[in-house]
Order: structure tokens, then sequence, then C-alpha cells
């Protein structure tokens, strides 16, 4: 799996029109083949910032993506952005979920210790 996040700090005459396309564009990205999940965050202390993320099954498939007119749009965005956006691509290799905090803290599923 690939992570994929691009986080951009938007000036304030821009943010209504960058939050309305980025929302529209989210739900695009999620029926995309290979496109495990994709999610826009606005930060409540930076109001300046959004951060979408992505997830996609395989590089093939990411790299599809990456080609396309959908994420044209995206590079446009990130164009109005008032400083260089962060943009970041990580590989995943292995997921886990409340078992990692149970084993860390010597739990059981019914709570035991």
């Amino acid at each position: 799996m690939i992570l994929a996040t691009v986080r951009m700090t938007i000036p304030p005459q821009k943010r209504s029109q960058v939050s309305k396309t980025l929302k529209s564009m989210v739900r695009e990205t999620m029926i995309e083949p290979g496109c495990l999940s994709s999610r826009l965050y606005h930060d409540e202390i930076e109001e300046a910032v959004f951060m979408c993320e992505q997830v996609w099954k395989n590089q093939d498939v990411l790299n599809l993506y990456l080609r396309s007119e959908d994420y044209r749009h995206m590079i446009l965005l990130m164009e109005l952005a008032g400083e260089p956006p962060e943009i970041k691509f990580q590989t995943i290799s292995e997921t886990a979920g409340i078992e990692v905090i149970e084993k860390a803290r010597g739990c059981t599923r019914n709570g035991d210790v």
C-alpha cells in the first residue's frame, strides 16, 4: 500500500474555493480503481491548512492516478497555496490495529492484564 499526503496552506481569500474543490476531488478519488481510501482534513488550529490523504493499493495504480486529469487539478490547487506544499508518499508494508496496544499493555480482548 502507498499512503499519499498533500498538506497545503491556503491564503484566506482562496480557502472557500479550495475547500469546495478538494471535497469534490476526495469524493471522486474514492471511486478510482485501486484507491482504498481518500480523506480531506482541515486543521482546526491552523485554519489555513488542508491535508488530503489517500491510500492506494500499489504503486502502479498510484502512478495512473498521478498521470490523470484529476491529479492535474490537485497540482493546480497546490499552486494556490501560500507556501510550498508538503507532499509525501509512504510505502506501507504492514498494518495493525488495537492488538498492538493490547500487546504493548499486556492486555487481552476482555481487558485482563
